[in-house]
């Protein structure tokens, strides 16, 4: 109890730099990107050896019960290179106060006690398919916003960051800044997902392409073209962009995904 006061200082120290990003993204050419206030739950799964298949076939005959429990089913792919982890979920939430409702969690028992597995059992499974297991509940844009970038998607990039001491908020600046940059030359908006509570992390954004050509279209624009748009996102040159990340970050993890089928 002694410590909400500070807390509630500390969220609303953040909505107000949140709002001034927005308002300087757009300022500076480009649309802010959706300011991070719905709660998603993210889980990083690496598979036990040999047993990825098993894992992913464990995740799916799962997500009848989440629809069943009133629950928007989870996001979720899978790794092809860069981190250890093999899939990345991302489960709707919204609120603590919505998740965890009295009539929420009535649904969800029900649900639980309808399925095939209970929940003992899907733990059971789920340890014996995995190597590890790692959760953080982050804030990010709209749902909608996010099935959105999922519409007709198949390819992910995801950007993981640690930033350094006292510079969360620069960091998040130069993710809304790099927005501009992508959006100034047509590409997929990078959403960003700001750490609540949970894992290491303090933010990573998520990229939605239709597959590998069209995240790597970025090779068709003029250096003209590029240039442009990194000093409309307030950097000197595309060139600058990534240095410039290096400087507010003591952790930073790139990795690649495809859909699930």
């Amino acid at each position: 109890m002694r410590n909400r006061p500070r807390k509630m200082s500390t969220v609303l120290a953040v909505a107000v730099f949140l709002a001034l990003s927005s308002a300087a993204a757009l300022s500076a050419g480009g649309p802010p990107s959706s300011a991070p206030t719905y709660l998603y739950k993210t889980t990083f799964v690496r598979a036990a050896p040999g047993r990825l298949l098993d894992l992913i076939a464990l995740y799916k005959n799962r997500m009848a019960v989440e629809e069943a429990a009133g629950d928007e089913r989870p996001f979720w792919w899978r790794h092809t290179q860069g981190d250890q982890w093999d899939l990345m979920l991302l489960f709707p939430m919204g609120s603590y106060t919505e998740y965890y409702a009295k009539e929420r969690l009535a649904q969800r028992k029900k649900a639980e006690a309808a399925a095939p597995l209970s929940a003992a059992e899907f733990k059971r499974q789920l340890d014996s398919c995995s190597a590890w297991r790692e959760d953080v509940f982050v804030l990010g844009p709209p749902l909608e916003t996010v099935k959105k970038a999922f519409e007709g998607s198949a390819y992910y990039h995801v950007e993981i960051c640690v930033a350094l001491p006292g510079r969360q908020e620069e960091l998040y600046k130069e993710r809304e800044m790099e927005n501009v940059y992508q959006t100034a030359l047509g590409r997929p908006e990078y959403m960003i997902f700001v750490r609540d509570q949970g894992a290491t992390w303090d933010l990573f954004t998520l990229a939605c392409f239709r597959d590998l050509m069209h995240w790597a279209s970025s090779g068709e624009f003029t250096k003209d073209e590029r240039d442009t748009a990194a000093r409309r996102a307030g950097f000197s040159d595309p060139d600058a962009i990534g240095p410039y990340l290096r400087t507010l970050i003591q952790m930073h993890r790139d990795t690649m995904g495809v859909a699930i089928k």
